[in-house]
């Protein structure tokens, strides 16, 4: 082992004899429960745990191995062997300094829960449909069968009470079939297989492996309670937690969404998504402990809710999960690790058991996982690859093998033998599956799918998640509007419409723009007709979620509010877009100026002004090479596939454009090659194109004259937003914007770059 493995945990040592020093003294003072004793234990399985993390990551295995061998390490296996008076200094076992530390860990046990369910897709497994139900069916009953049955044959020595051998079977049964999706998922993710076919198979399986466990664990902790097979209280756990279950998925999962964007969108305080969700695990596991089942289950379907809320930024993920695996992580593993004695395992018996467990465990979830992907219609290799990859028990064992230990289910040494169980297919998982996953040829199909993910993952529109309509009551607003609908259609995007035309306390002005023609249908109706078109001819089911609100101070201030609760695009629909020449109109160039993310700036021309909600767009976009250019083709296929129209796109050649472009395609000439992207960029979204080549003409005119002689309604630009005294697109743009006789919809950037000499 490099040297460099072992620098994370250097000053371990040193830690450790001054905590043990200080904590010698602290022990001289009369017995009690003390602060000082805990935030030193703390310190210790912080600095151990996440010392012994890196070095595990950095062999290529799980961190929580690292926490749990922490455990073990400062525990009565190894420290309390070689130093048991300063291993008693520091964690005495009285019981009112063990609740303490106790306290925290059983906190971080639902902590982990909310997380692991925050890393549960409930999409991919409706994705992937039957073939993982009947893999994880078999999956879990085979090694249950052998776990069952192993509980039936334990020696009485090792049940805490033989009279409830039952429940320590379907006890020992559950800890067998369960995998680890955290610790799966992390090892998938890492061989890059998170997206292929066999990939999503494996950790769908671990999700309905770990969901039907934690039912499974509800209801043995319901037997548990009662010391007896009550019928009527078994009924009332498996109907509650059913229940439970409908609810969540149903109301539940609304009324998360809208806590979550309620606290993002009106609560000022530091953090106050997280907060929330906090409260959510809270109130969730609350729920399950009445009705009778573990709070375990209600943080893991809190975490599955959270974790489907279309607003749950990068940021606050990155936060939550960062104070998890940080702090609660290393301090729960590491109490794991130090309730488990392994020095109980010198005796020959017991490690007979032990290693007898690990046997039946492996081949019972092995051979369960690799029958099940064989029967599932998986291949040889497949299925070899996912039985590998179930193996793994990792941190989810260990919670289970607590839990276990709590309610009086296992014994010390069976708690014992269940951790190191986990310990050593978790540290076996990894290899294996990577040697597996490694042989696995690619299907032509699979390749191509991969492909336009990965297109997709770097493209703008896909990765949008929440988009700001600003509107007033002009035609051109409806226009926006349904521009907008059809955007957030097409991945169920939730969206805001805020209304600009007066502030709230105003005396209502009459509205000019609105005579000669009938009342418009209001914005937020139209958002959702239009969305509701797309997802209509999708995947999806629902419509998105539309929330309207006025403008109630000046408008900058109003823009700059919004801004703040994480907008990714902003589509500006008003009355007056252009002013004098070269300019925007004022109230333009003041929702840029506090919007610093992509715009899309709405101008209703032609058609749209007497028909703003259309059947259909016929688009023209315009490419050049650019990424801003990438950016406004993207957008525009994105809106014909969306729309049910056309597409044109044209590609000007100037005297400016000598030489090859960066990014054209090998072999291909300047114009080829970016007319092949664009074209590229349609098939994926199977949108039919029309290209277009022009020469040697000044490219507003070339677009102008393209529009003349075309049947187009719409044209998309994507454009940069040009650094000056004002707020501009440059002169191509802003000719485009004036002189054209259909709708204009300008695409940019967040991001501000230097004018060129020509301002283009």
């Amino acid at each position: 082992m490099q040297w460099s493995l072992l620098r994370p945990v250097g000053l371990v040592p040193a830690v450790l004899v001054l905590t043990t020093i200080a904590a010698s003294a602290e022990g001289g003072k009369p017995a009690a429960p003390s602060e000082f004793l805990l935030l030193a234990q703390i310190v210790l399985l912080i600095a151990v745990g996440r010392g012994l993390g890196e070095i595990m990551q950095r062999i290529g295995q799980p961190s929580v191995i690292g926490e749990l061998l922490a455990g073990i390490l400062l525990g009565p296996s190894l420290f309390g062997w070689i130093w048991p008076e300063a291993q008693q200094a520091i964690f005495p076992r009285t019981p009112e300094q063990k609740a303490m530390i106790d306290g925290i860990a059983q906190f971080g046990i639902l902590l982990l829960l909310l997380l692991t369910g925050m890393e549960t897709d409930p999409k991919l497994v409706r994705k992937i449909g039957k073939p993982a139900i009947a893999i994880s069916i078999a999956g879990i009953v085979v090694p249950f069968a052998c776990g069952f049955a192993l509980g039936e044959f334990l020696p009485d020595a090792l049940l805490p009470n033989p009279q409830q051998r039952l429940v320590a079977s379907l006890f020992m049964g559950t800890a067998l079939s369960i995998s680890s999706v955290k610790i799966v998922a992390v090892v998938v993710r890492e061989m890059n297989f998170m997206r292929r076919n066999v990939g999503q198979i494996i950790v769908a399986t671990a999700v309905i492996d770990d969901t039907i466990g934690w039912i499974i664990i509800a209801v043995i902790f319901s037997l548990a309670s009662q010391g007896t097979l009550d019928v009527a209280s078994v009924a009332k756990a498996v109907l509650g937690t059913l229940a439970f279950f409908a609810i969540s998925v149903t109301i539940g999962r609304r009324l998360v969404f809208l806590l979550i964007r309620w606290a993002n969108d009106y609560l000022v305080s530091t953090a106050p998504v997280i907060t929330v969700i906090l409260l959510l695990m809270g109130t969730m596991a609350l729920i399950t402990h009445l009705i009778g089942v573990h709070t375990v289950l209600g943080a893991f379907v809190a975490g599955i809710l959270v974790g489907q809320s279309p607003i749950l930024t990068r940021q606050i993920d990155e936060r939550l999960r960062g104070l998890i695996s940080s702090f609660f992580m290393p301090v729960f593993f590491g109490l794991a690790g130090l309730s488990a004695d392994l020095s109980v395992l010198r005796d020959p018996n017991l490690l007979m058991l032990t290693g007898l467990l690990v046997v039946i465990a492996s081949v019972g979830k092995f051979g369960g996982a690799f029958v099940g992907g064989t029967v599932g219609g998986l291949s040889y290799r497949e299925s070899l690859a996912l039985a590998s990859g179930m193996n793994a028990r990792g941190s989810t064992e260990v919670i289970i093998a607590t839990i276990g230990l709590s309610i009086g289910v296992l014994s010390q040494n069976l708690f014992t033998m269940i951790v190191t169980m986990a310990i050593v297919t978790t540290i076996a998982m990894p290899p294996m599956l990577r040697a597996t996953l490694a042989k696995l040829p690619m299907s032509r199909e699979e390749k191509e799918r991969l492909e336009r993910e990965e297109f997709e993952r770097r493209g703008f529109v896909a990765n949008l998640e929440r988009p700001l309509l600003v509107v007033d009551e002009s035609v051109n607003a409806t226009f926006a509007a349904h521009i907008a609908g059809l955007i957030a259609g097409m991945r169920g995007l939730p969206i805001t419409v805020l209304h600009i035309g007066k502030c709230a306390g105003e005396q209502e002005k009459g509205r000019d723009e609105e005579k000669g023609r009938d009342e418009e249908e209001s914005h937020e109706t139209v958002v959702k007709k239009a969305a509701n078109t797309v997802i209509g001819n999708g995947d999806d089911a629902g419509g998105v979620d539309v929330v309207a609100r006025a403008r109630r101070t000046e408008l900058g201030k109003a823009i700059a509010d919004e801004a703040r609760k994480g907008f990714d695009l902003l589509v500006v629909g008003v009355d007056k877009v252009a002013a004098t020449k070269d300019r925007f109109d004022r109230r333009i160039e003041d929702i840029s100026a506090k919007f610093e993310g992509p715009l899309a700036i709405v101008a209703a021309k032609g058609k749209h002004l007497k028909q703003p909600v259309p059947d259909a767009l016929n688009i023209l976009v315009p490419v050049s090479g650019s990424g801003v250019s990438k950016r406004g083709a993207e957008v525009a296929v994105a809106l014909a596939q969306a729309g049910s129209g056309s597409l044109r796109v044209i590609y000007v050649t100037t005297t400016r454009d000598k030489g090859a472009r960066r990014g054209a395609s090998r072999g291909l000439s300047q114009e080829a090659g970016i007319l092949k992207d664009a074209s590229d960029l349609a098939a994926r979204y199977e949108v039919d194109i029309t290209t277009t080549l022009r020469v040697n003409r000044a490219p507003e005119a070339a677009i102008l004259r393209e529009i003349d002689t075309t049947d187009v309604d719409l044209v998309v630009m994507g454009v940069d937003r040009i650094q000056g005294d004002y707020f501009s697109f440059g002169g191509v743009a802003d000719a485009v914007l004036r002189q054209s006789k259909v709708s204009v919809l300008l695409v940019s950037s967040g991001e501000a770059r230097q004018a060129s000499a020509q301002k283009a």
